[in-house]
C-alpha cells in the first residue's frame, strides 16, 4: 500500500485501541472474510475515533508512519492479485 493512499486497519486481536499514523484511515473491522463494510473515517482535528461497526478505537500518534499501526498487525494490506 503507497503511503499517499488511505490506509486500511483491522483488529482482529479485538485490542481496546489501536495507535495509527494517519488521521484518515479505513476500518475494515478484521481480516475478510470476517470484515465489516469497509468505513472510511476522518478524526479531523480529535486525536481518536471509533469505528460505527467494531468499536474500534483508534488513537492518532504522531510517531508513527502514515500507514503503520500499533500494533502492526493492525494494519491491513490487500492481496496482491496474480
Amino acid at each position: 500500500m503507497s503511503d499517499t493512499g488511505v490506509p486500511h486497519f483491522k483488529n482482529d486481536a479485538g485490542v481496546e485501541s489501536v495507535r495509527i499514523g494517519a488521521r484518515r484511515f479505513m476500518c475494515i473491522g478484521a481480516a475478510p472474510p470476517f470484515d465489516h463494510p469497509h468505513v472510511f473515517l476522518d478524526m479531523g482535528d480529535e486525536n481518536e475515533k471509533i469505528c460505527p461497526y467494531c468499536s474500534t478505537l483508534y488513537r492518532y500518534d504522531a510517531t508513527l508512519g502514515h500507514a503503520q499501526a500499533d500494533p502492526a498487525a493492525c494494519v491491513w494490506h490487500e492481496p496482491a492479485h496474480a
